[in-house]
């Protein structure tokens, strides 16, 4: 294993130093919620940006481009960087609602948008389970995106055809499928339908130094059909 932080594919599309960046924020443009929230998060928790973004794998570079909003974290980013700071994908957003409620009606909180990925919540913020209804969309590179970190997953087919690869076995989801697993398994997920699928996923918040490792493309795999 290596000790520094693994690029992914996040980083990938990177300009070479002296370069313009081509997704930089204007300086008068909007600044997205989650750039503010990540840098607070950082600061309250005492850690430099090298010191935090060497426990989410992420270069010192990378993590300044999320937290001044050059630079928008796909969802498995997100999840990496709550576990890293302790917190939720909700607080990561602003979502901090003034009243617990343990309902989450239809029609409440919008759609949220990471790469192209786009999720719900469905369940309650400032828990140790997190859950959201995603939909995967087919072709982004965050099916290439390897996990590996403390916990455990459950997800849930409700449209369309899901790719799961666990270790190196790759599974083909139907609607109705669901998957249950350890989330030191090295995993990815990826839509298998040109309409991409949508699905219920549920996941522990654990925070450890293993949170937001990720190992890149993955290798060869048995895949295992209904």
């Amino acid at each position: 294993m290596t000790t520094g932080p693994a690029p992914g594919p996040d980083e990938a599309a990177d300009p070479a130093p002296g370069a313009t960046a081509p997704d930089a924020t204007a300086p008068d443009a909007e600044l997205p919620t989650v750039a503010p929230q990540l840098r607070d998060l950082r600061r309250r928790a005492g850690l430099t940006l090298e010191a935090a973004a060497a426990r989410a794998r992420l270069s010192p570079a990378h993590l300044s481009r999320l937290e001044t909003g050059r630079r928008q974290p796909s969802l498995p980013l997100l999840l990496g960087l709550a576990r890293t700071y302790g917190t939720t994908v909700s607080e990561l957003l602003g979502e901090t609602p003034a009243v617990a409620d343990p309902i989450v009606r239809a029609g409440g909180p919008g759609a949220r948008e990471a790469d192209g990925w786009t999720y719900w919540q469905a369940g309650g913020s400032g828990r140790g389970m997190q859950a959201l209804r995603v939909h995967v969309p087919y072709g982004r590179s965050q099916g290439e995106l390897v996990r590996v970190h403390p916990g455990e997953e459950w997800l849930y087919v409700l449209q369309g055809r899901l790719r799961l690869h666990l270790g190196e076995t790759e599974y083909l989801l139907e609607p109705g499928d669901s998957a249950h697993f350890d989330s030191l398994t090295a995993h990815r997920i990826a839509a298998a339908s040109t309409a991409g699928a949508e699905l219920l996923f549920v996941h522990t918040l654990l925070q450890s130094s293993l949170a937001g490792l990720c190992l890149g493309g993955g290798t060869g795999t048995t895949t295992h059909h209904r």
